[in-house]
């Protein structure tokens, strides 16, 4: 949530916490990172972390985990922290009934190392169990490192999924959310309104928000075949759909090439930034409430290998009271 505080990642984990300390744990948040963190403010990646360490003091007060927080540098030499101390972290290591991987990102270190009770959380589904299956020795040995692993493609652990465990075993799990957070007893805006105190406001419509290219970052090549990670390809079958279905779609993300972003806007889509919507959580949240439903694709991975794989995202329309099509 501080090293890459975007308003998706951050309700991840956001309803981890809120979750547990629901069901009556005392939950701690920490990130013990070598990654340099990411300012969506500045756009900038670098070793300074006032930003990150902002957003989990302001996060820890919202969300009930103040004093309870702590960001590790590991990138610089001394790990200086923000929040509690390293000396904090060692011990919460060493005492903690489970410590959660969540979306499997956490590097190992000396410390981390001395627990046997980490859990690994996977949110894409296929890209390891193929890495497995490859035989690529760096994954086999980090997952080996786990107490127990959990995926949030359904079919994973079952023979529906054509991608061979090797001895690994995965449970199903299925992403956590806190529904009270985004009920809503607004209904969606049939038509246009103008107010002095508000402005003008538009019709609601079915909406998406997305990462448009993300290709090269977690494509996997499989038994002579290529599964890709974006989503851009997969929306691109359904640019006809506005027209179809006689709606207006929206998609709050960031088509740069002007002959794809045309094709779109002829067929009836329109466009919105995604950068005010992925910096804050509260806004992100607010356009899910304020829309008609979504309407959203599945990342090829996730399709082709029959992962089993479902939304957060779609969860949160869900639970906004608002349908999710996909």
């Amino acid at each position: 949530m501080a090293g890459m505080p975007i308003a998706g990642v951050v309700w991840q984990h956001v309803h981890y916490i809120v979750g547990l300390q629901r069901l009556g744990h005392q939950v701690y948040y920490v990130e013990d990172s070598a990654r340099l963190p990411y300012n969506p403010e500045t756009f900038e990646v670098n070793d300074e972390f006032d930003y990150a360490a902002k957003t989990l003091s302001k996060l820890a007060g919202e969300f009930d985990f103040k004093s309870r927080w702590s960001y590790c540098a590991r990138y610089l030499k001394e790990n200086p922290t923000a929040g509690f101390p390293l000396k904090k972290i060692r011990q919460l290591y060493c005492d903690a009934d489970a410590i959660l991987n969540i979306c499997g990102t956490q590097e190992f270190n000396e410390d981390l190392l001395k627990s046997d009770r980490i859990i690994y959380v996977e949110s894409d589904p296929g890209v390891e169990q193929i890495k497995i299956d490859k035989g690529q020795r760096s994954t086999i040995d980090y997952l080996k490192r786990h107490h127990a692993l959990f995926t949030f493609g359904e079919n994973v652990p079952t023979k529906s999924f054509p991608v061979p465990k090797h001895g690994f075993k995965w449970h199903a799990t299925r992403q956590p959310i806190v529904t009270e957070l985004w009920k809503t007893k607004r209904a969606p805006a049939r038509s246009a309104t103008h107010s002095v105190a508000d402005g003008p406001k538009r019709a609601a419509v079915l909406t998406s928000i997305a990462n448009w290219s993300t290709s090269g970052l977690k494509d996997i090549n499989w038994r002579g075949r290529r599964y890709l990670w974006s989503k851009s390809r997969e929306f691109l079958r359904f640019v006809g759909a506005p027209k179809k279905a006689g709606e207006t779609f929206e998609l709050a993300t960031n088509i740069q090439e002007a002959r794809t972003r045309k094709k779109f806007l002829n067929s009836g889509w329109r466009f919105t930034s995604p950068l005010q919507i992925s910096v804050d959580y509260w806004l992100y949240r607010d356009y899910i409430q304020q829309s008609k439903g979504e309407f959203t694709v599945a990342k090829d991975q996730y399709v082709r290998l029959n992962t089993g794989w479902f939304s957060d995202r779609s969860a949160c329309y869900l639970a906004a009271g608002r349908p999710a099509a996909r």
